[in-house]
């Protein structure tokens, strides 16, 4: 075998191994050293085949709330490498899904939401540090961490090494 035949082998192997054709997702500002899966649905998949949780950010490119959050959100060591243990899915504009089930407490924006490897939006994991009324708004990335800790914990999926 030569060593071209190879390497493809072994690329065609690991591609296989995760799923690589389903990542390829843009970061949008919110950091290119996190692997993005390239759409919801291939993140669900990926999540389900890996038994991973799932984080989903849901922003809107001309919104300030979001613009201020994105380089908190890359600058974040500690959210890099929480999310290797994540299918991590980044939907802007209209990527947005349309379902109720991804707005459970409103539309506004930006939203962060945790689903199970199962693929199910979990209600119980949102920012406790942040607003009543808006439980999936996260402005610090400290409050994104203690809820990707949370998720982690919750399925005790792998263990962290932060």
């Amino acid at each position: 075998m030569t060593v071209g035949n190879l390497a493809r082998a072994f690329f065609g192997l690991i591609c296989k191994k995760v799923h690589c054709e389903s990542l390829g997702g843009r970061d949008h500002g919110f950091g290119n050293n996190i692997i993005w899966a390239g759409s919801l649905e291939s993140g669900v998949q990926i999540a389900a085949n890996h038994k991973k949780p799932v984080m989903v950010i849901i922003h809107k490119s001309w919104c300030s709330a979001c613009k201020n959050l994105k380089p908190k959100f890359s600058g974040s060591k500690e959210i890099e490498n929480l999310s290797k243990h994540f299918v991590m899915v980044n939907l802007v504009d209209e990527e947005e899904p349309k379902s109720h089930v991804f707005a459970p407490d409103g539309t506004y924006i930006p939203r962060i939401l945790f689903l199970s490897p199962n693929g199910l939006v979990d209600n119980d994991i949102y920012n406790e540090d942040g607003s009543s009324q808006h439980k999936y708004f996260y402005s610090r990335p400290e409050q994104i961490a203690k809820s990707m800790k949370k998720v982690l914990d919750k399925y005790k999926h792998e263990q962290i090494d932060v």
